[in-house]
């Protein structure tokens, strides 16, 4: 009798894949946010482009700052909300691996959603470094997690629009 594991095989070749690649977007957030707190401190910036700065920001709050300002409660909110998000999206890779376009949004959310959990477990904040800029106006500093999940967002909204064409 075959087994029904958690990374079961399926035409489209499984979980296993996606699991690889949000696991690359892990080690590729947590090894960037290591070098920056070995060398910056907090407010540190090294301007790179006319647009583009490396600095050292602590976000106590999610996207864009929220919440940022509130008394220390928002950490378990956050990274409760990043546990049930992940145990979603394993849930959904399990169940829709062989839809390739999807399956890649779930893994860019869950690799860029793990390394912003684990910031909110091991530091009571998240890491952020990438601050675009241009004539005067700044951009929230972000992290490598925060575009993969931004990437997956997207992938995820062209997936459905793709889905819809389709089905015309």
């Amino acid at each position: 009798m075959a087994s029904r594991g958690f990374a079961r095989s399926t035409a489209g070749g499984g979980m296993l894949p996606w699991l690889g690649l949000a696991l690359i977007l892990f080690i590729a957030d947590q090894f960037t946010k290591v070098l920056i707190l070995g060398w910056y401190q907090p407010g540190d910036s090294t301007y790179v482009a006319p647009f583009f700065n490396i600095v050292r920001v602590h976000n106590t709050g999610a996207a864009f700052s929220f919440l940022a300002a509130a008394s220390g409660w928002q950490r378990w909110l956050f990274t409760g909300i990043g546990v049930a998000a992940t145990l979603f999206i394993l849930w959904m890779l399990r169940t829709h691996p062989g839809q390739r376009l999807f399956s890649f949004a779930l893994a860019c959310i869950l690799g860029g959603a793990v390394g912003n959990v684990v910031d909110r477990l091991l530091h009571g904040y998240v890491v952020d470094f990438l601050q675009l800029h241009w004539r005067g106006w700044y951009f929230p500093a972000f992290n490598v997690a925060d575009a993969a999940i931004t990437v997956g967002a997207a992938s995820l909204i062209l997936d459905e629009l793709l889905r819809v064409r389709r089905s015309r």
